[in-house]
């Protein structure tokens, strides 16, 4: 079950889920992601932690993400994952996942709000490259 929400965080545009997300990523050497579910008003109501034991990749655990969705009311979603490389750009893997994401969660009325990559104290957002 995702953690529950802090405190009425609200993450309402791509600085605040960078500001947000930034502390969590800080030092990070292995891959982890993030997810985090906002109601209609994109405050926080739960967020997911999700590691790997590779340094280089972590799951994307779609249907997990959905399950958790579902049961939180979840309105919107915003991904965030970092590149212990040091380079923010998303790989073809992320973009794969995180249309799979958009696909399934749609019909169910859940936005994909941003999937964002932290990397050597930088970040990538998908929306803002047109990706999503």
């Amino acid at each position: 079950m995702p953690q529950a929400g802090s405190g009425g965080t609200r993450i309402g545009n791509e600085a605040a889920a960078v500001a947000f997300f930034t502390p969590a990523f800080h030092g990070m050497t292995r891959e982890s992601l993030r997810v985090a579910h906002l109601d209609h008003d994109r405050t926080l109501i739960g967020l997911r932690l999700h590691y790997s034991d590779l340094c280089n990749e972590v799951a994307f655990p779609l249907r997990t993400i959905i399950q958790d969705a579902l049961q939180l009311g979840t309105a919107g979603i915003l991904i965030a994952h970092n590149h212990p490389s040091g380079n923010p750009a998303p790989s073809q893997d992320d973009l794969r996942a995180t249309r799979a994401l958009v696909r399934v969660a749609r019909p169910l009325g859940i936005r994909v709000h941003d999937h964002l990559i932290f990397a050597g104290g930088r970040s990538s957002s998908l929306s803002a490259m047109g990706m999503l």
